[in-house]
């Protein structure tokens, strides 16, 4: 019941501003589309505070400090973001945040949020192109009740997704070398289990490109075969998407700087 109220509180923040649309945010190609750079970098993570499992045993005395600074800071904390991987990671960084507050604040201080965050420190970004903490602001839903009055969700891409990727191919590897669990492919007719190595190789050059995105020469990356032609052809994607991916991030890269 606790996993359930999890998943159905974070996918309920994460589409309020479909519910209640504004100005912004209120349809869910633009949602996302501001946190995918590249199209193979979009497996996105989400962080949620404050969380109450339970809100009848939700006291004034237990009730946590719920200023814009705090629901921001403490959405960076590894604690509260919910994938089985580390953020803070040496050289892994941010490539994109959305951070969704729900209830009644003040844009001046999401504003003086964002500027203490900034001096802190407290998130590292791409190095390679323009990033940022995107806020987008909306209202509590009028019909559930809770004892915080400012809560966040927040939607991040994170060249930490590499871990979690790395460590399915590594317990792949250890399957596969002992021939485990695969009897019953076997039995099936017309079915290779080459079949299972493309698949590995097309969640390692993945993973390749998440840590590729953790350096400055990114979007130079895969211009000269640095991709997998295997990895190309699974996803559709023609010899030259590294020169024409770089291309497209150094044009986006200089429409920021204007």
């Amino acid at each position: 019941s606790h996993m359930n109220s999890i998943v159905s509180t974070v996918m309920a923040a994460s589409t309020t501003t479909l519910r209640y649309p504004g100005y912004m945010n209120n349809d869910l190609v633009g949602l996302v589309a501001s946190l995918i750079p590249t199209p193979r970098c979009h497996f996105l993570m989400t962080a949620y505070t404050p969380m109450a499992i339970n809100d009848a045993q939700v006291t004034e005395k237990n009730v946590r400090k719920t200023t814009v600074l705090d629901v921001m800071r403490r959405l960076t904390q590894p604690k509260n973001i919910m994938v089985s991987a580390s953020t803070r990671r040496e050289n892994s960084c941010y490539i994109s945040v959305l951070n969704i507050i729900q209830g009644d604040v003040d844009p001046t201080q999401v504003h003086k949020a964002l500027q203490r965050i900034r001096e802190r420190r407290l998130v590292n970004f791409i190095p390679w192109g323009p990033a940022g903490i995107q806020v987008a602001l909306s209202r509590k839903s009028p019909h559930v009740e809770t004892a915080h009055k400012v809560s966040g969700c927040m939607l991040a891409n994170h060249t930490c997704m590499a871990q979690m990727f790395q460590r399915t191919v590594n317990q792949y590897d250890k399957i596969r070398k002992r021939g485990a669990f695969i009897d019953n492919y076997r039995k099936q007719d017309g079915f290779e289990l080459e079949e299972f190595d493309s698949s590995r190789e097309v969640v390692s050059s993945l993973v390749e490109e998440y840590q590729a995105a953790e350096r400055p020469d990114y979007t130079t990356w895969g211009v000269d075969g640095g991709v997998r032609g295997q990895d190309n052809a699974s996803n559709g994607i023609g010899q030259g998407s590294g020169s024409n991916r770089g291309a497209a991030l150094q044009a986006e890269d200089a429409d920021a700087r204007y």
